[in-house]
């Protein structure tokens, strides 16, 4: 489907494509085709696609695969996608939001069939559906997105490096990330301003998360990089305060020094100077019942010159 026609298509059906949706299409079939090639899909495969758009990676997946289930929040693409026969016979169209479904049903029904995600994101919930998949690893085989270049780049940041925050952290102790192609804006249809990535992710095969864990470290380095130019301190006083309520802020920033320096963290670091397993450590340690001996004098603060209480 050239671009052309797309634009005829959706004045057909007087559609009007929206930013507050994210929706920019693929145009290009070949593209398409081996985008699905390169995320995997193979026969007996059970794919969920988010983001129908007007099916041109829908048919790629289903020229691969046994079954596609693919779900698309705008009625009107719904509506023209059927009235148009787009979609193939082994495709299912629900109308719906991504967000919103039972993921983990859908996931019940392969019935032993390898389960992946394979989607071009709309840009509107790239980042809360990634952090999604991250809680359903366990259902999944891989998913592969196109998502902003930007966010991918948040994906597979190291530690000290600029895009490196709470997603890297989190994919980093549950999963492996690589960048399958980056893309200009001219192979969408309307063009976004910025380039996209399209990234494979598996389930960490050795993750070192417990049950639980992922939500626990999300909560310490959500907290730590609301602050992301401070001291480790300043992020992470607020569950300092709901893990010692009543005490001070000078003794409850005691206390939280000692237990940072009990897993090897100078209170003086910045968060994004931390590696992804020590982060894991402090999550431990700050949902574990006992509390640490108050420091006498404290850490020294070796990254002091790094920002100290800036």
């Amino acid at each position: 489907m050239n671009e052309g026609e797309l634009r005829a298509l959706l004045a057909r059906h007087g559609l009007r494509l929206t930013r507050e949706l994210g929706q920019n299409f693929l145009v290009d079939e070949a593209l398409a085709s081996e985008l699905a090639r390169r995320a995997g899909a193979s026969e007996g495969d059970f794919v969920i696609e988010v983001g129908t758009g007007l099916g041109v990676l829908t048919r790629a997946l289903a020229a691969r695969v046994a079954r596609v289930r693919t779900v698309e929040i705008d009625a009107g693409l719904v509506r023209a996608l059927e009235q148009e026969g787009l979609l193939p016979a082994n495709v299912e169209l629900v109308h719906g939001d991504a967000l919103e479904i039972d993921w983990r049903a859908w996931i019940a029904e392969a019935q032993g069939a390898s389960v992946r995600v394979i989607a071009n994101l709309p840009y509107s919930v790239a980042t809360p559906l990634l952090r999604r998949l991250l809680d359903l690893r366990d259902g999944l085989a891989d998913w592969s997105v196109m998502i902003q270049r930007e966010v991918a780049r948040r994906l597979v940041a190291r530690t000290g490096e600029s895009d490196y925050g709470s997603l890297s952290v989190l994919h980093a102790l549950a999963a492996d990330v690589d960048t399958i192609a980056t893309l200009p804006p001219g192979r969408f249809f309307p063009r976004p301003k910025v380039e996209s990535s399209f990234v494979r992710v598996w389930p960490r095969a050795r993750s070192p998360l417990g049950p639980g864990e992922l939500e626990r470290v999300e909560r310490v380095v959500r907290a730590a990089f609301s602050q992301r130019r401070k001291r480790l301190t300043n992020g992470l006083d607020r569950l300092a305060e709901r893990r010692w309520p009543g005490l001070e802020r000078g003794a409850r920033r005691e206390r939280l020094e000692a237990l940072l320096g009990e897993v090897g963290l100078d209170p003086g670091l910045r968060p994004e100077r931390i590696e992804p397993e020590a982060w894991l450590a402090l999550a431990r340690r700050l949902d574990a019942g006992d509390d640490p001996a108050p420091a006498s004098g404290g850490l020294p603060a070796s990254a002091s010159e790094e920002g100290g209480d800036e």
